[in-house]
């Protein structure tokens, strides 16, 4: 597989932010900050975010790199629009869209690096053109474009509820 030390903490801090954002949809149908999940998956993506920064293949700065500050951007607004904006009820549709779509672009190197690594060797994938990641990804926008149309319907109905208070 040939991780650095970097790869390696970088691989499972990222797992575990993954699997917190996971926890936060199962319980709260969105990654919400306020629980302890959804405050996993931010600090998890933070990490991950800035050390694959110092990962690359072919050395020197990659578009992945870019990738990984827009996915910690969209985080941190996400973050700010949680932590600033508490009574905006249009800054919840906004932090739920940021937190939700960094978790679906945080997929996409997660299933290119997984799918040309592993199993080790005889990877699923040869590279990242490999028409398994396109699938694989294609499948994943789907049910991202269903989640956050179910988020926003959700979201709509909880401020209604709010008004009426």
């Amino acid at each position: 597989m040939g991780l650095s030390n970097l790869g390696i903490f970088h691989t499972a801090v990222g797992i575990v932010a993954i699997g917190a954002a996971l926890v936060s949809y199962v319980k709260y149908r969105k990654i919400d900050l306020a629980t302890n999940s959804g405050r996993i998956y931010f600090y998890g993506t933070m990490v991950t975010s800035l050390t694959a920064l110092g990962l690359s293949r072919n050395g020197g700065i990659n578009p992945g790199h870019a990738f990984s500050l827009f996915i910690f951007l969209l985080a941190v607004v996400g973050y700010f629009l949680h932590a600033k904006r508490q009574g905006n009820a249009r800054a919840r549709y906004f932090e739920t869209f940021l937190l939700s779509f960094s978790f679906f672009l945080s997929l996409v190197p997660t299933v290119n690096e997984t799918f040309t690594r592993v199993p080790v060797g005889n990877p699923l994938a040869k590279g990242p053109t490999d028409p398994v990641i396109g699938v694989t990804l294609l499948f994943l926008f789907i049910l991202f474009l269903a989640g956050i149309s179910y988020q926003m319907v959700r979201q709509r109905k909880m401020n209604r509820s709010a008004q009426s208070d």
